[in-house]
């Protein structure tokens, strides 16, 4: 079963996501601060819970220092209005965030969307079958499901594995207005909540790792209480 991470300073807190995660089958190991969880990181981790507010090392700096070098899974765990530190989480490539108090069901269901969606992603990395020449084109954009690579001017896009995902999605459908509810429920595995802004930084962050196009304009439009699209060549 899959290898969770818990870093969180609350000990009551940690002890009792610890027994219910263990009693859904999961291993769980656990750090009190950043940089215990940092030194406590291995390959043998599928996804990372991981509080904002820690002594020693914050969750965003925490964050930060793992993307350095892991791209494990992380779900944000945020104080209820601190919105501000969700947008910096999903900024610094936290895949995303559940504030506090939730509620054992919806971690559970969010624990579950984000590693489907890796093995997915490691289904593809690991697949026998040689996809390394099979690709989407359009526009300057070249993407390569096989090996989760994308190129934009023949130059190699740094991607997180969502933006990747988002990117994959909105080059299937060109020219056509992807609602944000469907963009949740097909690359973050969850059904869109009220003031959930997930989708939204996701986007903000792809648009911002891809060029303009030859016209000076940006790829991806958004359009206010319909959703977003990916612009067609005129």
């Amino acid at each position: 079963m899959a290898h969770i991470l818990l870093i969180d300073d609350d000990t009551e807190l940690t002890d009792l996501l610890k027994e219910v995660l263990i009693l859904e089958n999961f291993t769980v190991s656990t750090a009190q601060n950043g940089e215990a969880g940092l030194e406590a990181m291995n390959d043998s981790v599928d996804l990372i819970l991981l509080d904002v507010m820690m002594p020693k090392l914050n969750g965003i700096e925490t964050l930060k220092q793992l993307r350095e070098t892991w791209e494990v899974p992380v779900l944000m765990l945020t104080a209820k209005g601190d919105e501000i530190d969700r947008v910096i989480g999903l900024e610094l490539g936290a895949d995303d965030y559940l504030p506090k108090p939730f509620s054992e069901r919806e971690l559970l269901a969010r624990i579950r969307a984000i590693l489907r969606r890796a093995q997915h992603i490691k289904e593809k990395k690991d697949s026998k079958v040689d996809k390394r020449q099979e690709h989407i084109s359009y526009q300057d954009i070249q993407l390569y499901p096989g090996k989760l690579e994308a190129y934009c001017n023949q130059q190699l896009l740094d991607l997180t594995s969502t933006e990747f995902a988002l990117l994959h999605h909105f080059l299937l459908h060109p020219g056509k207005i992807i609602t944000k509810e469907v963009l949740s429920l097909d690359v973050l595995g969850k059904r869109l909540a009220a003031f959930d802004r997930a989708i939204d930084m996701h986007v903000s962050n792809l648009r911002k790792k891809l060029p303009d196009s030859s016209n000076k304009k940006p790829r991806i439009k958004t359009l206010r209480g319909r959703g977003y699209l990916l612009v067609e060549e005129e």
